[in-house]
């Protein structure tokens, strides 16, 4: 079994864990849209920021909110309530931005997505995570990691290079 020292123990023993063993968990950023709570993998989110003000675009679909400028750098901002069809995303003292990293063509693109609320970081072994639900062919729910089971609740795990691309039909 192939493994990495992870330290120093107590009385000086060495600590090791299987490679195995490290890959079963991940970290999840967990964020509320109204009454439901989901989650993203952490290493997909660059920062959060404070919802002020975007800059709205023309022509633009209506889940894109807008633009911000971040440090010199234009980002768009889209809303993740109206992606999944719930209404729009209304400016609280709650309100924030999740500013994420998506592979896109062998690149990444900085994109906005709004959230009602951030919550706190969760980690999930691989044994808490169930299939996304399969709810028939007329739903896609290609955006869905998976179910996180926390605290008794399920923590609905996004995809989000999937929810915002446009081969994702959200909704027939």
């Amino acid at each position: 079994m192939t493994s990495f020292n992870l330290g120093m123990g107590i009385q000086g023993k060495e600590k090791a864990m299987s490679v195995e063993t490290a890959r079963k968990a991940a970290q999840y950023l967990s964020f509320r849209l109204g009454e439901e709570t989901f989650a993203l993998d952490i290493t997909k989110v660059r920062e959060i920021l404070e919802f002020a003000s975007v800059t709205k675009v023309p022509r633009m679909p209506p889940y894109m909110r807008g633009v911000i400028n971040l440090r010199g750098n234009v980002v768009p901002v889209m809303d993740m309530r109206m992606r999944f069809g719930m209404t729009m995303t209304e400016k609280s003292i709650n309100t924030c931005v999740i500013i994420t990293e998506i592979p896109s063509d062998g690149n990444y693109v900085v994109i906005g997505t709004l959230a009602d609320s951030v919550q706190e970081v969760i980690e999930l072994d691989e044994e808490e995570i169930e299939p996304s639900p399969s709810i028939g062919s007329q739903v896609n729910t290609d955006f869905l990691k998976g179910m996180g089971k926390h605290d008794n609740d399920f923590i609905q795990i996004v995809e989000i290079g999937n929810v915002f691309s446009d081969k994702t039909e959200m909704f027939p």
